[in-house]
């Protein structure tokens, strides 16, 4: 995002924990590349201070414990990351009246999910079956619930943003299967495969983060909406495609696709996205299909390990090739 909006010619600033070793930031040392607090979005004061002294007029919240395997070994630390920090950001934000609009992205996990491969739309019920989903459901409950405040009260414009699975070149956290199977062509292991049946609505990170502003410039024209689904516009890829698709670009990638004991009945075996209300609404659409998402990721890597590339020339060389055809 920070990379998209210096592009855009956008001032941001940012407040987050400290990034983690191996994360895109470290990479791509972007550390003091903007005004930013390293804190906790717990910290109900460190927040107000860095609110009160920078005043936003729109908050793009991301903040999160956004995976899901950890949610089952950190349940509590989920809730209160996920719930409370959200909290904290609305309770402040709508207690200055210089804040006009408030993002807040959830995640399409959010829904009652009975496999049977329908995609979802935003009035569908929401469940959340694991730790991480259902705190998210959480999430979209004090979303709602400052929404209603904004309604009675007055207040700054709050929207849920939905988004389907996100990738893109950079991402090394645990767990995920784009930066699992990186970790295995770096050490030349075999890639363990948790469910190569499951399918999930891949997108490009420029994508819905692009649609995130589209949203947040509607925000501040007086939007009526109060939350919207960002995914692709075709059915959702089962992660055996993605796989093959990485491996035509490292061929010397091992997979193991026995499925493990770990992640049965965790994760939902099939997930889709309509995102049909915010194409309608604002014309919004993905730049890049499933498979271009997919390939762009991979050949990121494959660049950053095999041509000496530098990280940065990397994102940004791909914000200005999404943005010449989105401004």
């Amino acid at each position: 995002m920070t990379f998209l909006l210096k592009h855009l010619n956008v001032p941001v600033i940012g407040y987050s924990l400290p990034a983690e070793k191996d994360s895109l930031f470290e990479r791509a040392e972007r550390r003091g590349a903007i005004t930013e607090v390293f804190a906790d979005i717990r910290d109900y004061e460190s927040l107000e201070e860095f609110i009160d002294h920078h005043k936003p007029s729109t908050i793009i919240h991301m903040a999160a414990q956004p995976l899901v395997l950890k949610s089952y070994e950190s349940p509590r630390e989920t809730f209160d990351v996920n719930v409370m920090g959200t909290v904290n950001v609305l309770d402040i934000a709508f207690k200055r009246d210089f804040v006009k609009a408030i993002i807040v992205v959830t995640t399409d996990k959010v829904y009652r999910n009975d496999n049977s491969g329908r995609a979802f739309v935003e009035t569908d019920p929401l469940e959340g079956k694991d730790p991480y989903s259902a705190s998210k459901v959480g999430t979209e409950a004090v979303v709602a619930a400052w929404q209603q405040i904004s309604k009675v009260s007055g207040g700054p414009k709050v929207v849920s943003v939905r988004a389907g699975n996100v990738i893109g070149g950079g991402d090394f956290a645990e767990n995920r299967i784009i930066p699992d199977l990186i970790r295995g062509v770096i050490s030349g292991e075999p890639v363990e495969i948790r469910n190569p049946n499951s399918t999930r609505p891949w997108q490009h990170v420029l994508d819905p983060l692009f649609g995130y502003l589209v949203i947040v410039e509607q925000c501040l024209q007086g939007l009526e909406y109060s939350h919207f689904n960002i995914g692709p516009m075709s059915e959702s890829l089962n992660v055996a495609e993605l796989t093959q698709i990485g491996s035509t670009i490292f061929k010397d990638l091992v997979l193991n696709t026995k499925q493990k004991n770990l992640g049965m009945n965790i994760e939902a075996t099939t997930l889709d996205l309509d995102a049909s209300l915010v194409c309608e609404s604002f014309g919004w659409q993905p730049k890049w299909t499933q498979e271009e998402a997919i390939f762009k990721t991979f050949t990121w890597w494959y660049s950053y390990l095999n041509d000496s590339k530098n990280v940065m020339q990397l994102c940004d060389a791909e914000v200005l090739e999404f943005l010449r055809t989105r401004t």
